[in-house]
């Protein structure tokens, strides 16, 4: 086993339970602003929409096709418009209580705790993460996270998105560590673990969903425990 000293951690749906959090705050939204009287009668069906939508958004946000500005407003605005809804002041609305909401959601993956107690004096912890800065630093602070991490480094301070190797550069930097002494963990096989290797990171790759790749990895947990036989 190498002699370890820093490990990278990915924020949303490797420790911040992104899916319950979003579904939780989605559904306040929905009921917040009466859109069954707006002609979306089934909750399950905007929330399905949006998650799809969502996603697209955030694909062309990565690729630096879409701003950060546009995309908080453009994936409602594009899911109202789905269900006949043009409302730009609407969309703007629903967009900015989402991105004000949902940090103060504060459900965690499964063994988030437990593992960062047990990884806690053994090695200096930080986050890398591709999430707005002002949103993400208001998830730890709320969710208990924050005294955990040495440095939070976000795509919007360095400039670039995992899984530039730019990105996992500037954190190696700021936490003053060498590559073959860090460890990244995280869910996006692309973002988070592709993007770790490129830039010389081990990686641990948390795929709760058993996803099939041919990656040389550290390790490839389904469940956060399992992380400490590695580590």
């Amino acid at each position: 086993m190498k002699n370890f000293k820093h490990l990278f951690f990915d924020l949303d749906r490797t420790l911040w339970d992104f899916e319950k959090n979003s579904y939780e705050e989605l559904t306040s939204i929905y009921e917040r602003n009466n859109l069954h009287q707006r002609g979306i009668s089934l909750k399950e069906e905007f929330i399905k929409v949006y998650k799809e939508i969502n996603d697209e958004c955030w694909n062309l946000y990565r690729n630096n096709q879409m701003s950060k500005e546009v995309l908080r407003s453009e994936r409602f605005n594009r899911t109202l418009f789905y269900f006949g809804i043009t409302d730009h002041l609407l969309s703007e609305e629903i967009g900015n209580q989402y991105v004000e909401n949902s940090p103060n959601r504060t459900a965690l993956i499964d063994g988030t705790i437990e593992l960062l107690d047990y990884l806690n004096e053994k090695y200096q912890m930080h986050i890398i993460t591709n999430g707005f800065e002002e949103v993400q630093f208001k998830k730890l602070k709320n969710s208990g996270l924050i005294n955990y991490f040495n440095k939070v480094i976000t795509s919007e301070a360095a400039g670039y998105k995992k899984p530039n190797p730019i990105i996992f550069e500037y954190a190696l930097k700021k936490a003053s560590a060498n590559a073959s002494e860090c460890v990244m963990i995280g869910d996006d096989l692309l973002a988070d673990i592709t993007g770790g290797i490129d830039a010389g990171i081990e990686c641990i790759y948390f795929n709760p969903h058993g996803v099939k790749h041919d990656l040389s990895l550290l390790g490839d947990v389904q469940d956060l425990n399992a992380i400490k036989s590695i580590l």
